[in-house]
């Protein structure tokens, strides 16, 4: 970067574009192409940007672009926006990077709030915010960094950088958004033969279940109510935004699988196959719910990709002729939200783990949700893994203003299913065309596809809740797929033996329309023999 004087000056900045973006196809770019790159060396360096921002020397003596947010300004924050032209990115893994500086940032009201390095991505079906995970507080320059995939139907792309519901001040510099990898052309063909279930029985319909559950819990569950299966979570409670040390790991899994142990063999007792969901993989922060989630070092750090390996070769061993064992769920809702040089993404991990597992136990399905976050439109880039037995995962809460309305942020107004939900008519055609990529991946390669969680809140207002879950449930049977709710006496929020009241923490006696629902499901279930 060129250097210049010390004066600041002061920018109101209005749209074009820093840097004119390639025409090439990305198919023909190779990694490493910048699509966009800003270092705001020029004086007119943020003509093209939306928002108000300063350039101040920063970053090796040269112009920054600096934001701040005073006390009075916290719930607006401070930003800047560009909007880029997506075309030329379709189909890619993108990777942004920047340098970044922070002074006396406040903490963050909610996990995603903060320091913005961030893109919003928009889709005729969907809109994300990836963003790189930054730090609060004063911290010196250093390198932030985030991956992202854009959907092939992208209709916009916008980047983003400041404070938002934070007070304090940050600088940008070198902000680069490059190619990570280019959408793959050649898909692989449809896996041969029979299609793959890793079961005999017609469906299997279940529910996930706390750690903590009972020999009583599993035997009303497989008794009284006729499931047939159970999700059970590998989960870890650390608090939003925090990681615990990888040499406290063992001794954590260890404990989680000898209650895994006990629940087999009450499993076996009430007629119960198991999927095993390693909910906390090493490596993983705290997710805004406050779990250890499939991110953060689990894509930054091959020790920590290595261990993830040898976690599951332990587990193979340990649970290779379990009978009741329907499944190993490799990773709850991976989410790469940065994966460093040199360190495998998720389908390469996938299929080096899977391949372990392979060497170990054949008999097991191999369950494998995509990213981000398992969702639908995950599976719509995806490829399955050229590894046998492996069964594909999805994990359906669309829309999330719905179904989790009031859960992270509080005095929402209700929202009611069927109807206009941020300016979309939702109901069950909607609901349809959300899993269409879920339909289209299964026919396109031959694979069998199993809903791991779905849910709706259980105070969302009137019957939307009940009527969300009859739209869903007819949708997957309808297509064949083997399905687990989300969760059976674990948070109160999704339990169907409560009633709408969030203020009522206890079960109801008499059941209420959504445990009827599920529970004429599970009538029709079959018991594994």
């Amino acid at each position: 970067m060129k250097i210049h004087g010390a004066l600041p000056v002061f920018v109101a900045v209005v749209f074009a574009c820093c840097q004119p973006l390639p025409s090439q196809q990305p198919s023909s770019l190779g990694k490493g192409h910048v699509f966009f790159h800003a270092n705001f060396d020029a004086p007119d360096a943020l003509k093209g940007w939306a928002g108000a921002g300063q350039l101040v020397t920063g970053f090796q003596g040269s112009k920054s672009l600096m934001l701040e947010s005073r006390a009075g300004d916290a719930r607006r924050g401070s930003t800047v926006s560009i909007s880029l032209p997506v075309e030329a990115m379709r189909g890619c893994q993108i990777l942004g990077t920047a340098m970044v500086r922070a002074e006396e940032v406040s903490a963050k009201p909610n996990p995603w709030n903060g320091i913005k390095f961030m893109a919003a991505l928009e889709s005729p079906d969907r809109k994300s915010w990836p963003q790189a995970p930054l730090d609060t507080g004063s911290f010196d320059w250093k390198r932030a960094a985030f991956s992202f995939r854009v959907p092939t139907n992208a209709t916009g792309l916008t980047l983003v950088l400041g404070l938002e519901q934070v007070t304090g001040r940050v600088w940008f510099d070198e902000v680069k958004l490059a190619l990570a990898r280019a959408p793959v052309l050649n898909k692989p063909a449809p896996i041969p033969g029979p299609m793959y279930r890793g079961h005999n029985l017609p469906r299997l319909r279940g529910a996930m279940v706390s750690p903590s559950a009972t020999e009583e819990d599993l035997r009303v569950l497989g008794r009284e109510w006729n499931a047939n299966l159970i999700r059970w979570q590998l989960v870890r409670h650390v608090g939003s935004g925090k990681e615990t040390p990888l040499e406290q790991y063992d001794e954590w899994l260890e404990g989680e699988l000898k209650k895994l142990d006990a629940a087999l063999g009450w499993c076996e007792k009430y007629g119960l196959l198991v999927v095993i969901d390693l909910h906390s993989p090493p490596g993983g922060r705290g997710t805004a719910g406050g779990y250890s989630g499939s991110d953060h070092r689990l894509f930054t750090d091959k020790a920590v990709q290595d261990k993830f390996v040898a976690v599951w070769e332990k587990m193979a061993r340990r649970y290779k002729d379990s009978r009741m064992v329907w499944g190993y769920d490799l990773a709850n809702e991976p989410v790469e939200d940065f994966v460093e040089e040199g360190v495998d993404d998720w389908q390469a991990l996938a299929e080096r783990t899977a391949r372990a597992i392979r060497a170990i136990d054949r008999r097991h399905a191999i369950i494998l949700e995509a990213p981000p976050w398992g969702g639908p439109d995950s599976l719509r880039e995806f490829l399955p893994i050229p590894v046998s037995n492996v069964v594909y995962s999805v994990h359906m809460y669309v829309p999330a203003a719905f179904t989790h309305q009031n859960v992270f942020r509080k005095n929402q107004p209700p929202v009611m299913y069927p109807g206009m939900i941020e300016g979309r008519y939702w109901d069950k055609a909607a609901l349809e065309a959300v899993l269409k990529p879920v339909v289209d991946f299964q026919k396109n390669y031959n694979v069998h596809i199993y809903i791991g969680e779905f849910s709706a809140i259980r105070w969302a207002p009137g019957q939307s809740a009940h009527d969300y879950l009859r739209d869903l449930t007819e949708i997957f049977e309808a297509h064949g797929w083997d399905w687990s709710y989300h969760a059976f006496r674990e948070w109160h929020g999704w339990s169907v033996e409560h009633d709408s009241n969030p203020q009522n923490t206890r079960r109801v006696e008499q059941p209420t329309d959504r445990q009827k629902l599920l529970r004429g499901w599970f009538e029709k279930n079959q018991k594994p023999q």
